[in-house]
């Protein structure tokens, strides 16, 4: 007869119960709580099935065995997360054959399968066959406790013994339940048996394996316990120890070294004295450490040099646009190192604001020759070891950074950047740039002497490049070592192609753009280039741009991959908000006592407006704006230019007895200095005191003499080109600077007009409105004419 039950199911993960045992597990699942309290709520009765797979966290009726057992609940305990602890036993099998959904849980229908009952002949024999395996299997298990195991066993029936052994057998979960689903007991035994058998021959080899490798170990610390027996004896008998391996290799790194003669004589003198230390003591690991940097620095090894100029100029083309005496500066390096066979090295400093590719083109010219490339950043350098290394006396002492470096390029010939030299200060540690004067001398770097070292090191295969913002805080010493190349910054073109050749394909690169989504117009990169930045160089381009690009990745997550948009400047001033900066100062209106000069700043040039005002007074000059020493001397010198030509330009009379004048350069909290501004204070104090207006798309720059002679200046590509960024078109320059025209591209010249003067007069003719009071003497009546770029170029 069939025996039905409905019964509410737990599904168990990595476990298998078969009857007769007991077995505690931890409920903490919500359905199989639910199932639980359903079953202690009724006969304490439940159906236990295994999962296919223990990862599945909410398994359907398909991910179930469908071969379970029938559980009555002997104990449950509720701890304090929630979970159920339970104890339960096993009763009989049953087959799950119909499931149905209760509030949150299962029930199955259960056919429970009767037990069979054997009558063959060889069930018994079977049975001790069985019993005999399993106690070999338990001696040789060390996860199982023999005597218990033993008297779990001692059972007559034939389909308890089967159930009992399966249920302790350390095997796998499929193999399990396959033993569960197996209803005939003398087929169950036989299975048991077999997989037993297979059980106990892997644990015995287990057990050959492990005492082999006892046996092993044993003889190894038997080895090591004599050695270290051994080496006490030889010390007792004051002989030396048995180092031999150690120094031998040491002694051929240094042959392989292949040393100059006089550093390799050291370093075998260095060994012997490692070999005659205790191996322990302080001194041999500072010994060791020694000869180890020997052997590491590169003392032979070179890249092979490429040396074809088309293939360098194609690279530096590709990396960098405009620069163009730059390129042909490192061509000509190129050129000569071509014909010559030990050229002497070379010093390049690449001097100019922050942000036009000083850095970058140094890595360009390595991978344009085929160097190694290292770089060395020197900014709040104040210690001289950090050139020259520390003597090994120092404990933890260390070589200078110029050697460190020439160990990880790891060739005698790399390109050796030494950043940011002009940010090195000294204090009581020492002067790192007078250390440098050795690194950077082509007369003396082939035998620089670094301290840990203390032998001469060849640097005479190194092109060091230097970059600087500003040369002044070089020492002079140090700079008379270098070769200068100015790079003044880029003109609005070079930055327009800049823009659209390297900075866009790159900002669209790390936004995870591509031109499918993202595209910009050359009036878009105008815009940021005009209304945004105001810089020599690209860098806050390069962040404007890429601003714009994380606003399109933005969109492009929000609306899908397919979103694309085209930045024109409406879509830049969407993007970027309100603009930073005017377009051109020529739009703003003329006006009295206001005059735009040029100066020269770290970054680049910029101008200058310089404020001149008249109160009632007794002839006080006040001059404000954070000026330096030079500059307020410029002033004064201004002033007395201004009262010695009251009569020529129809001045108020006796203005400096009835007036105060008051000068006043914008922008207060910046310090400002140099006699540059001198013309343009001059012309400032003019157009105040003879009431006509100076003209504001006009900018000058030159220093004033108390006759009213205009003298050259310095920085003129700088300060043209920052006029040029502004938006001015015409610019005043000492005629003693025509020269300095040549640096300046010609589409930037071609766009300004250049007026070059000698005196003051001329100045005030171009730079005011009108006419002044009086008509200016006949020796400066000629007309000034600008220069043409094309002449300028030529002179």
């Amino acid at each position: 007869m069939e025996v039905f039950e409905t019964l509410p199911i737990v599904p168990l993960r990595d476990v298998v119960v078969f009857p007769h045992m007991m077995m505690p597990f931890v409920i903490g699942r919500p359905s199989s709580i639910r199932a639980l309290e359903h079953a202690l709520g009724k006969d304490k009765r439940i159906f236990l099935a295994a999962q296919h797979d223990a990862a599945t966290d909410d398994p359907q009726p398909a991910d179930i065995y469908t071969m379970g057992c029938v559980a009555n609940i002997v104990q449950s305990l509720k701890l304090p997360d929630g979970n159920i602890k339970v104890l339960v036993e096993g009763v009989d099998r049953g087959r799950a054959v119909e499931w149905k959904e209760d509030k949150g849980f299962f029930r199955v229908v259960v056919k429970v399968i009767a037990r069979q009952r054997e009558t063959a002949g060889e069930v018994e024999a079977t049975m001790t066959r069985v019993v005999s395996l399993f106690e070999q299997y338990v001696k040789l298990s060390n996860n199982l406790h023999y005597d218990a195991m033993i008297a779990a066993v001692r059972v007559d029936d034939p389909a308890r013994l089967a159930d009992t052994i399966a249920a302790h057998m350390l095997v796998g979960i499929e193999e399990k339940q396959n033993l569960l689903e197996i209803v005939s007991p003398l087929e169950r035994l036989n299975r048991i048996a077999s997989v037993l058998e297979v059980e106990v021959d892997k644990l015995q080899v287990d057990r050959r394996i492990q005492s082999r490798v006892k046996k092993q170990m044993e003889k190894a610390q038997k080895e090591y316990y004599l050695n270290e027996k051994m080496k006490a004896i030889q010390k007792e008998l004051g002989r030396k120890e048995d180092k031999g391996n150690e120094i031998e290799d040491l002694k051929k790194k240094i042959e392989d070294a292949r040393m100059p003669k006089d550093v390799e004589e050291k370093a075998m003198q260095e060994l012997r004295r490692l070999e005659a230390m205790p191996p322990m003591s302080a001194e041999a690991t500072v010994s060791r450490n020694y000869l180890d940097w020997l052997i590491a620095v590169p003392w032979h090894k070179k890249t092979k040099e490429s040396r074809d100029l088309k293939r360098a100029e194609e690279i530096l083309n590709q990396d960098h646009h405009g620069l163009e005496k730059i390129k042909d500066r490192i061509l000509e390096f190129l050129a000569v190192r071509t014909l010559v066979k030990k050229p002497k090295s070379t010093i390049l400093t690449f001097a100019g604001p922050p942000g036009v590719g000083k850095t970058s083109l140094a890595k360009s010219i390595a991978k344009a020759t085929n160097r190694k490339f290292v770089r060395l950043s020197l900014g709040g350098v104040r210690d001289e070891a950090e050139i020259r290394g520390h003597r090994r006396t120092y404990i933890g002492a260390f070589p200078g950074q110029v050697i460190q470096m020439m160990k990880k390029a790891g060739s005698m010939n790399p390109v050796f950047l030494l950043d940011e030299v002009d940010k090195m200060s000294m204090d009581f540690r020492g002067d790192p740039s007078a250390a440098l004067l050795e690194v950077l001398d082509p007369e003396q770097n082939n035998a620089f002497l670094d301290h840990y070292l203390d032998v001469e090191y060849d640097l005479s295969n190194v092109m060091f490049i230097c970059t600087a913002n500003v040369l002044h805080t070089i020492p002079q010493a140090l700079r008379d070592r270098m070769e200068v190349l100015q790079l003044a910054g880029y003109t609005e073109q070079e930055k327009v192609e800049i823009a659209r050749r390297f900075l866009a394909p790159k900002a669209i690169e790390n936004a995870g753009l591509s031109e499918k989504n993202i595209t910009f117009t050359e009036d878009a990169l105008r815009a940021i280039i005009q209304r945004y930045t105001r810089e020599a160089g690209v860098r806050n381009l390069e962040r404007e741009v890429s601003s714009v690009c994380r606003k399109v990745a933005r969109r492009v997550v929000v609306d899908g991959a397919e979103y694309y948009e085209e930045i024109t400047p409406e879509q830049v001033t969407q993007h970027l908000g309100v603009p930073k900066y005017r377009a051109t100062m020529a739009e703003e209106a003329n006006e009295i006592g206001i005059a735009t000069g040029l100066a020269w700043t770290e970054v680049g040039g910029e101008i200058l407006v310089t404020e001149a005002t008249l109160m009632p007074g007794k002839g006080k000059l006040t001059l404000t704006g954070k000026l330096g020493d030079v500059m307020q001397e410029s002033a004064q010198a201004a002033m007395s230019f201004v009262r010695s030509r009251v009569n020529e330009y129809g001045l108020p009379p006796d203005f400096w007895k009835t007036m105060d004048v008051h000068v006043h350069v914008p922008e207060g909290a910046i310090p400002k200095d140099g006699p540059s501004a001198g013309i343009t204070m001059a012309t400032a104090m003019i157009s105040a005191l003879s009431r006509v207006a100076a003209r504001k798309d006009v900018a000058m720059t030159g220093e004033i003499t108390l006759r009213g002679k205009v003298l050259p200046i310095g920085g003129v590509k700088e300060k043209v080109l920052g006029a040029h960024r502004a938006g001015v078109k015409t610019i005043i320059l000492p005629k003693d600077n025509e020269k300095d025209l040549a640096d300046i591209p010609k589409n930037v010249l071609d766009t300004l007009d250049v007026y070059m003067v000698e005196q003051m007069d001329e100045v005030l003719k171009i730079a005011l409105e009108g006419p002044l009071p009086s008509a200016i003497p006949a020796t400066t009546e000629a007309a000034v004419e600008p220069v043409v770029s094309d002449d300028a170029i030529t002179h």
